[in-house]
């Protein structure tokens, strides 16, 4: 079956047929998993070429820390530190996203090349975000969402976490098609770690068919989150860091891709890009089973033996 992509996208991501892997470059000096280590344009930029080089498809350029009790940042400050290296990244050739949720800072990446917005908050931060994705035709994440990262831990309440995502996944769907988007332009993300305690990130990896019956591509953000710290705690109950966190990352990454995901967002760009091959490898081989030999259809005759 051949992989739903959004569009639009560039050829050469909508020909292949497996999950594809979108790299982060993270250019914030307060990132959970890098610490800022490429806050500079100019570090950013180098980072995204060697993301790329290591098997990236797509690169999601942000701004603005979403880490639990994460500050905002100013709207002015976000661009001065997206929008050059979004420019950069294009013009190396580059597949880009912008993570955001302002309105503005999406158009004016789009305006720089961007082919994605990735809005966290799925449109809930800023109420002009559905009208830019309507007006610009870009490709639109919409994760689920609740609030802010400095009060999204107080929102973790839930009936049914499958259930009660996909519907509330699905009054966003409704909203931009009401704004005149196009339900093409659209990718449903479960938002991972977002307003969700680590035992509810489970059953939304295990369940990506539930969204995926919103008829939208999926995409997975499981890279380096707090969940997977406390899976690998040590025998002392401390959680393993952030980048000790990607082989588990790279195995959610093999198990979206088998689940039909769409695209996953990693730090770790190497793993990830190995395992969506071994996924599309095994899945491949999961098609029509012929046996070698007819004759191993037929009872073993006496005196007879199969090597």
């Amino acid at each position: 079956m051949t992989r739903l992509h959004p569009e639009p996208l560039p050829e050469r991501l909508t020909a292949l047929d497996r999950t594809l892997v979108m790299g982060v470059v993270n250019v914030t000096p307060d990132s959970f998993s890098d610490g800022g280590r490429w806050f500079e344009p100019g570090d950013a930029v180098a980072h995204g070429h060697r993301l790329l080089a290591d098997g990236a498809d797509l690169l999601d350029v942000g701004g603005e820390s979403t880490r639990p009790g994460a500050a905002r940042v100013p709207p002015d400050e976000e661009r001065r530190r997206v929008l050059p290296v979004v420019r950069e990244l294009v013009a190396a050739g580059a597949v880009v996203s912008v993570d955001t949720t302002r309105a503005d800072v999406a158009r004016d990446a789009v305006a720089a090349g961007a082919h994605v917005i990735n809005d966290v908050s799925g449109g809930l931060a800023d109420p002009a975000m559905y009208d830019v994705v309507a007006e610009t035709g870009a490709v639109y994440v919409a994760m689920h969402w609740r609030g802010h990262a400095d009060v999204m831990d107080t929102l973790a309440t839930y009936d049914d976490v499958v259930a009660d995502v996909r519907d509330e996944l699905a009054q966003r769907l409704a909203a931009l098609e009401a704004a005149g988007a196009r339900p093409e332009q659209v990718v449903l993300d479960p938002g991972l770690g977002f307003a969700k305690p680590g035992s509810d990130n489970w059953p939304l990896l295990a369940h990506l068919d539930v969204l995926q019956s919103l008829g939208r591509p999926v995409l997975v953000g499981a890279s380096r989150k707090r969940f997977l710290g406390h899976l690998l705690a040590a025998p002392d109950g401390s959680p393993a860091p952030p980048d000790a966190r990607d082989g588990a990352t790279a195995a959610i990454t093999a198990l979206s891709a088998l689940g039909g995901a769409w695209c996953v967002r990693v730090h770790d760009v190497a793993g990830s890009a190995d395992a969506v091959r071994v996924a599309a490898a095994w899945t491949a081989a999961r098609g029509p089973r012929q046996d070698r030999h007819d004759d191993q259809r037929r009872p073993i005759q006496d005196g007879e033996h199969r090597a």
